[in-house]
């Protein structure tokens, strides 16, 4: 036994912060020669800045109305035009931005440690419990997340917070499966074998020798996820169940613009536009750190 103590004892698990570190600078060093993923880092970057500085780029009141300067078109005063209550469309989207982070980030705070924590506990103890999580895994995939999220918020009530805590429920299974398939592998890794043999409880193995390993694959799906989040978000909001009037959530004001498509076009398209950007960036910057943290994805 000492002699299989001695072996393993120059294996050591990578901490969390060394690793974090690493990881971090391979990915400033890597994403220089990636110039489409540097493109959406910069949009998100933009984004955050939009949202935290809302108040001092937004030239109007999101919520005052003004009948007289209803339905006018973009212009100099109205970079996006304005609403059918004479609101300054730009100023909504600028506000809305801060919606969208809100919920793209509390969501992803919250289904990310779910989804975490029960695929590192199926993947690592495995029979009946890894049994009993993924069967329940598979029955939240069965049905289809935009309807789920649908009918959890219709049944908890409309407003942002309940959206967010119906989109959280449909969108933790991708993420637990995930992290189950990386903790399958981890487990039998030597420093796991090493940490047995020294006492470390299941616990303590999970915390600081599975999870750590599992964290890079998860933050990747999350950042893939979130254009998908953004568009059920929008569409609870264009049904009525997200945040509700006169809270300026781009996908209810698509649906309050949508009566005035054909003949006061900007109401509907410029919150379009703005979910369409947001989109697309969350899902190239999604696409860069997978090819950059895991090198079997990395482009030839």
């Amino acid at each position: 036994m000492s002699q299989i103590l001695d072996q393993t004892a120059t294996v050591r698990p990578p901490g969390i912060a060394s690793r974090i570190t690493s990881s971090l600078g391979r990915t400033l060093a890597k994403l220089g020669h990636e110039p489409l993923g540097m493109a959406g880092f910069i949009v998100l970057a933009v984004l955050i800045t939009v949202a935290i500085f809302a108040p001092l780029i937004a030239p109007y009141d999101p919520a005052i109305q003004s009948l007289e300067n209803a339905l006018q078109p973009p212009s100099l005063a109205h970079l996006a035009g304005t609403d059918e209550f004479g609101r300054d469309i730009f100023s909504r989207l600028v506000y809305g931005t801060r919606i969208t982070i809100q919920t793209v980030l509390s969501i992803s705070f919250i289904v990310g440690p779910i989804g975490l924590l029960i695929g590192i506990v199926a993947g690592f103890f495995g029979g009946r419990t890894d049994a009993i999580l993924m069967r329940a895994t598979d029955i939240v995939l069965s049905f289809p997340s935009l309807i789920l999220a649908l009918s959890l918020a219709a049944a908890l009530g409309a407003g942002l917070n309940t959206a967010i805590i119906a989109i959280s429920l449909t969108a933790w299974p991708p993420i637990a499966r995930l992290a189950r398939a990386e903790a399958l592998v981890v487990r039998n890794a030597d420093y796991v074998a090493a940490a047995r043999l020294y006492g470390a409880s299941p616990v303590r193995i999970l915390i600081l020798y599975i999870a750590p390993m599992c964290i890079p694959s998860v933050i990747v799906r999350l950042t893939l996820n979130m254009a998908g989040i953004i568009l059920t978000a929008a569409s609870l909001g264009f049904l009525g169940l997200g945040a509700q009037p006169p809270a300026p959530e781009w996908g209810a004001m698509i649906s309050s613009g949508r009566k005035f498509m054909l003949d006061y076009w900007w109401v509907a398209v410029m919150p379009g536009i703005a979910i369409l950007l947001t989109s697309i960036a969350f899902n190239i910057v999604g696409d860069t750190l997978r090819d950059l943290l895991d090198p079997r994805h990395a482009r030839s």
